[in-house]
C-alpha cells in the first residue's frame, strides 16, 4: 500500500496562476512519474496540464483529450514526453484504460490523468494526485460581491499529494511560496 509522501496546498487565483503552476511543478518531475488530476468540469485540471506542457518543453499544444482520450507531447528538449489522458468517459477502470497502453507509456514519459481517481492508480505506488477545488465562498451568489464575483468563481484550492516514496523529498512544499 503507498504512503504520503509529501503534500502541498495552494491557493491559485486566476488561470494564468494555474497555468504557471503547472510550470512550477514540472521540474519536479521525471520519466516514470504518474499525476491524477481530480476536479470538477472546468476546474482547471488541463490548464495545470497546459503548464506542465510548457514546463516540460513539448511539442503541440496541450488541450483537453476528453474526445482523443490520450495525446501524448514529445519532448522538444530531450527530455521525458508527456502523455495527456482523460479518464472521463472511460467508466472501466484500470482495464479499460489498459487498452490505452499507459503502462508502455510510464517509464519513459510522464503520465497525467484527468478524472484518472479510482481508475489508474495501480499503473504506479509512486503518483501525484492534484484535487483542485473551488474555494469556499466561490459556490454562489452570497460568496462575494457582484462586482467580485468573476473573480471569486476563478478562485481554487489545490491540494497536491505524493505518494510513495518517490516524493518523500522531491520538493512538493516549495509549490507554496510564490
Amino acid at each position: 500500500m503507498s504512503t504520503t509522501g509529501a503534500i502541498a496546498h495552494l491557493t491559485v487565483k486566476s488561470p494564468d496562476q494555474m497555468q504557471e503552476l503547472g510550470r512550477r511543478l514540472a521540474p519536479l518531475l521525471r520519466p516514470g512519474d504518474l499525476v491524477l488530476l481530480t476536479g470538477e468540469l472546468g476546474a482547471g485540471k488541463t490548464t495545470l496540464t497546459r503548464g506542465l506542457g510548457e514546463g516540460l518543453g513539448v511539442r503541440g499544444a496541450v488541450t483537453s483529450p476528453t474526445f482523443v482520450i490520450a495525446r501524448v507531447h514529445p519532448s522538444l528538449t530531450g527530455g521525458p514526453a508527456l502523455v495527456h489522458a482523460d479518464a472521463y468517459r472511460l467508466g472501466g477502470g484500470l482495464d479499460e484504460m489498459e487498452d490505452l497502453d499507459l503502462d508502455v507509456s510510464l517509464p519513459e514519459s510522464v503520465v497525467v490523468v484527468e478524472w484518472g481517481e479510482g481508475k489508474v492508480e495501480e499503473l504506479s505506488e509512486d503518483r501525484l494526485h492534484v484535487v483542485i477545488g473551488r474555494a469556499v465562498g466561490s459556490d454562489g451568489p452570497g460568496g462575494a460581491p457582484e462586482a467580485d464575483v468573476a473573480e471569486v468563481d476563478d478562485v481554487r484550492e489545490v491540494t497536491v499529494t505524493g505518494f510513495g516514496a518517490r516524493w518523500a523529498d522531491a520538493g512538493l512544499p516549495a509549490l507554496e511560496t510564490c
